[in-house]
């Protein structure tokens, strides 16, 4: 089951999606990316598997060429054989408690994502809930965050379009009633 919810916000489209990210048709989808860009489990493991080994492949090349990315950073490669024709990887916080910088590397995790895909001249972007997964975010925060940086982004942004996919019933009514807070 698909559900999908919408706010506009400045002459752009945020909106909400329960389903697989890997799916998406956009320009660009965001990877919740591990600091080594090496692939791995949840929303991450599905991309790289998704997109082919070639992505793998530019990841590697990336990492040889800055080192590893560090929490808050983001880089953008082709999507091979994914239907988005980019992948903007980025590397949340790991949770830790709240009080070592977590919120501030998340919102830089969502805020360069956005900036790469300005650069590219994208104008559709679509995101997981970074962080809400193996790296243990409370999901209440971590989408608070989010759509705030998202809002802000599209006020401001090239990008028009901004899809944030969830995974289950729960984390999408969670992030429907933050949007419906501080959209409608």
């Amino acid at each position: 089951m698909s559900e999908t919810v919408s706010y506009a916000i400045g002459s752009g489209v945020l909106r909400l999606i329960a389903g697989d990210i890997t799916t998406d048709d956009g320009d660009a989808i965001v990877n919740a990316a591990n600091s080594a860009l090496a692939g791995g489990g949840g929303v991450d493991g599905a991309i790289h598997r998704a997109a082919g080994p070639k992505l793998l492949a530019a990841c590697r090349d990336i990492i040889a060429r800055i080192g590893r990315l560090p929490a808050g950073g983001a880089v953008i490669t082709p999507g091979f054989d994914l239907p988005a024709r980019h992948v903007i990887h980025t590397v949340g916080p790991i949770w830790r408690g709240g009080n070592d910088g977590e919120a501030e590397a998340l919102r830089s995790a969502y805020a360069q994502s956005l900036a790469r895909a300005a650069e590219a001249n994208l104008t559709t972007v679509s995101f997981p809930a970074i962080s809400t997964g193996a790296y243990g975010y409370p999901l209440d925060q971590a989408a608070r965050i989010a759509l705030e940086t998202l809002g802000q982004g599209l006020e401001s942004g090239p990008v028009r379009e901004i899809r944030v996919y969830l995974h289950g019933k729960n984390a999408f009514d969670l992030w429907r009633s933050v949007a419906e807070a501080l959209f409608s």
